[in-house]
């Protein structure tokens, strides 16, 4: 499987450059808007913004994490994890899709200030920087193969 590269985020641009507002999905529920504020919450649990709070690990983590990071394996369609917000964080697309690119960048940052650092992950437990490198990656192929706007 070839990742979305979170490390590069002129190539991330790019290619949200072609997700349009009225985008539809070619599976779930979320809109075009709704997919890019979702990655914008869940990078922010890793550069510092949002703080994961413990819930308890269900009790085949390592094996969830093995299989979460392993690249042969794609993403279920259709989870669902939760309820979509009724509202946006953003007042359009373009700018929640710049705000994306910024919370990654930030993501950079905050690891390579703080060598060393650990992030919880609510289904694998802890992780590292190239761990979470891993899991932004397949998270954006994901959702960016969900609006057509990667293969």
């Amino acid at each position: 499987m070839t990742l979305v590269d979170v490390n590069n985020t002129a190539k991330i641009t790019n290619i949200l450059a072609d997700l349009q507002p009225g985008a539809t999905p070619l599976w779930g529920n979320m809109n075009a808007q709704q997919m890019v504020e979702h990655l914008i919450d869940q990078v922010r649990y890793t550069n510092g913004v949002k703080t994961p709070v413990d819930t308890g690990l269900p009790p085949d983590f390592a094996e969830r994490k093995q299989r979460g990071l392993n690249l042969s394996y794609d993403f279920p369609r259709n989870i669902i994890l939760g309820t979509l917000p009724e509202d946006y964080e953003y007042d359009d697309i373009e700018t929640a899709k710049q705000q994306l690119v910024k919370e990654v960048e930030t993501f950079h940052r905050y690891f390579a200030a703080n060598p060393g650092l650990e992030v919880l992950h609510g289904g694998f437990g802890i992780m590292n920087y190239n761990e979470w490198v891993i899991w932004h990656g397949k998270h954006f192929t994901h959702h960016f193969k969900q609006f057509g706007i990667i293969q």
